[in-house]
């Protein structure tokens, strides 16, 4: 089949590993404690998808056909971010280095490249100075060099500012401010030169698996579904995308990696993953507030000391327009559920050193996604019968730096060339395992620069919060390169961190001034995000009783504060007892903070129908 053929042919499927997951029963939760009323059980259905209501036991499908296109390729890569294209540019390099004809293609979700890709980002060049290093030739969109760093600790009126030295994680000096999402773009234009299939619009959905338990490829998501699950006359089949090796690139937390983990035991070595959530404004502001090549990163307020986290903001030019990416990054691991991150980022914008730069300015866009942070101490086993993981789906962000693009690029290459080791030398295989992956990414700069790391992260959670970790990073990971003979092990789940909402203090945040701050809603239609309303939510419940019998009851509805784009809001029932939860699944950013912050770990992010979701513009 051409690639002219398939591009007509692709459409997409929604399938996820939500029946690999356990299911917490609104039974289960009469168990413990919590009730279950009859009102309750007679509120509209939320969860419709067809992960949880199997379409083989539903009469609305028994006459609709379920058959797939398939095609086959060498390889095939989940993830059109800045991991899976630098793993598509380099097989491409090694077939054509190697004279052979390999078939790459490219899955991504978004309707265009970098439409979903959301970063700081200042980026550190070195594994694309390896990948292409010419790339300043080749029109690469990187042209602001960091010239300046800035570094402060603030109280809710003052700040004590810290300089910043050579060697230091915030040293920035060298590296590039850029909107990554324009990155994401050059290097797909990059990878299609060389040859690689790269198919936008088009979300794995669905892991297929050979009769020997190995992964055989993917299937993407289908299209024409009503909102009750039922098939609209415009249903559409997705297709099957074979390979000899699937490469993971879905990012942080995603989807087809979490059931990956269950199929072959990818975590039983490592400790729980634990994430942060970055929320990002782009601004275009006064010439005379302008500095560009500075960066600066501050900790402390408007935080508490036990609440990991900073901000950002960084001075950079783009076609003559003098723009500001500012944000903030806090960790997941936050125990009082009245916490609200988009309220937190609204208010750190008025401190008195921040306010002056914005004056005058005007908000462009805005976004947020979750980080893996767990580093060295939470990286999975990478390999597998049939594929691998790389960039942030295991999760190598370098915490200390708030970093993570040149790893995810760097173990995407060392991937690409085990991927291609592998093929060649077992081309009558059906599928490999890239074994050599594990080898080399343990020999590599990521590795020794994750290590060095390691224990930045686990460090703040002494007594001592924020100080604690400002000391040791300051003392073991200054002085001591990381080199100390200990490993810092993480405090459990992020989904566990919450306490009952007995137990916190209410949180007062100022309203918004629509100059400065903003209300939520405004902020996301800045995202330019668009589902059809009129298809399953993607936003999947195991059990659709238990936001209100658990997470309401006992913590107050926390999905309705953490979630950075207004999805999850408690209102009235219709049966004027209490409150019901209401899914707005057509605001989903595709941040993921849901599916990892849930105190019942209820939520299962799914796939929406091809082409849904945010639509930045190089974020």
């Amino acid at each position: 089949m051409t690639a002219r053929v398939l591009g007509r042919l692709l459409h997409a499927d929604i399938i996820s590993g939500s029946r690999q997951c356990w299911h917490r029963s609104s039974s289960a939760w009469q168990r413990s404690g919590v009730s279950t009323s009859a009102a309750l059980m007679q509120q509209p259905r939320l969860t419709t998808h067809y992960t949880r209501n199997p379409r083989e036991q539903d009469d609305r499908w028994t006459d609709q056909s379920m058959e797939r296109e398939s095609y086959p390729a060498d390889v095939v890569i989940v993830g059109g971010g800045p991991a899976g294209l630098s793993a598509a540019i380099r097989l491409a390099q090694l077939a054509q280095a190697g004279g052979k004809e390999m078939t790459i293609v490219v899955l991504e979700k978004a309707a265009e490249l970098g439409q979903h890709t959301l970063s700081g980002a200042c980026l550190e060049t070195r594994a694309l100075d390896e990948l292409l290093p010419n790339w300043r030739d080749l029109g690469a969109p990187i042209h602001t060099s960091v010239t300046h760093d800035k570094f402060a600790l603030l109280t809710e009126t003052g700040r004590i500012n810290v300089p910043i030295l050579p060697g230091m994680p915030m040293y920035n000096v060298g590296n590039y401010i850029v909107r990554l999402g324009h990155v994401v773009s050059w290097l797909g234009k990059q990878a299609e030169a060389l040859g690689v299939e790269v198919y936008p619009g088009q979300p794995a959905s669905e892991l297929l698996f050979a009769e020997d338990g190995s992964l055989k490829g993917v299937a993407t998501a289908d299209s024409g579904i009503a909102k009750d699950g039922s098939p609209k006359d415009s249903f559409q089949r997705g297709m099957e995308f074979y390979a000899k090796c699937t490469i993971f690139a879905e990012g942080c937390h995603g989807h087809l990696a979490k059931q990956l983990y269950h199929k072959y035991d990818l975590r039983k070595d490592c400790q729980p993953q634990t994430y942060g959530i970055g929320l990002k404004e782009l601004w275009q502001i006064p010439k005379e507030n302008h500095k560009p090549g500075t960066i600066e990163h501050t900790v402390g307020w408007p935080l508490d000391k036990h609440t990991y986290g900073g901000t950002f903001m960084y001075h950079f030019e783009d076609g003559g327009e003098c723009l500001l990416s500012l944000g903030l990054v806090m960790g997941l691991d936050y125990t009082n559920p009245h916490v609200s991150p988009f309220k937190e980022l609204q208010r750190f914008k008025h401190h008195p050193s921040i306010q002056p730069t914005l004056q005058g300015g005007t908000r462009l866009q805005y976004g947020a996604r979750a980080l893996n942070e767990g580093g060295l101490q939470s990286l999975p086993k990478l390999t597998f019968p049939g594929g691998c993981l790389v960039g942030c789906s295991p999760g190598f962000m370098n915490v200390p730096k708030i970093k993570g693009t040149h790893n995810a690029m760097k173990s995407a290459m060392l991937a690409a060339e085990a991927v291609y080791d592998s093929i060649s030398s077992n081309e009558e295989a059906e599928t490999v395992e890239p074994a050599q992956y594990e080898e080399t990414i343990r020999a590599s700069w990521v590795w020794k620069e994750l290590h060095a790391a390691r224990n930045v992260r686990p460090s703040f959670h002494s007594s001592l919060g924020l100080y604690g970790g400002l000391l040791y990073t300051g003392v073991f990971y200054m002085l001591a390169r990381g080199k100390e003979p200990w490993t810092l092990k993480h405090q459990g789940t992020d989904s566990e961190s919450l306490k009952p909402i007995s137990e916190c203090k209410v949180i007062e945040y100022p309203k918004h001034d629509n100059k400065i701050s903003f209300d939520l809603l405004t902020s996301v239609s800045l995202t330019n995000t668009n589902h059809d309303h009129d298809q399953p939510p993607h936003l999947t419940l195991y059990d659709d009783q238990v936001p209100v019998t658990r997470n309401l009851a006992v913590f107050g509805g926390p999905e309705a504060n953490f979630c950075p784009a207004g999805v999850y809001e408690f209102v009235p029932a219709e049966s004027g007892e209490g409150e019901r939860l209401q899914i707005n699944a057509q605001n989903c950013i595709h941040c993921k903070t849901c599916d990892i912050k849930d105190p019942s770990q209820n939520i299962n992010w799914v796939v929406p129908e091809p082409g849904g979701g945010p639509a930045y513009n190089g974020m």
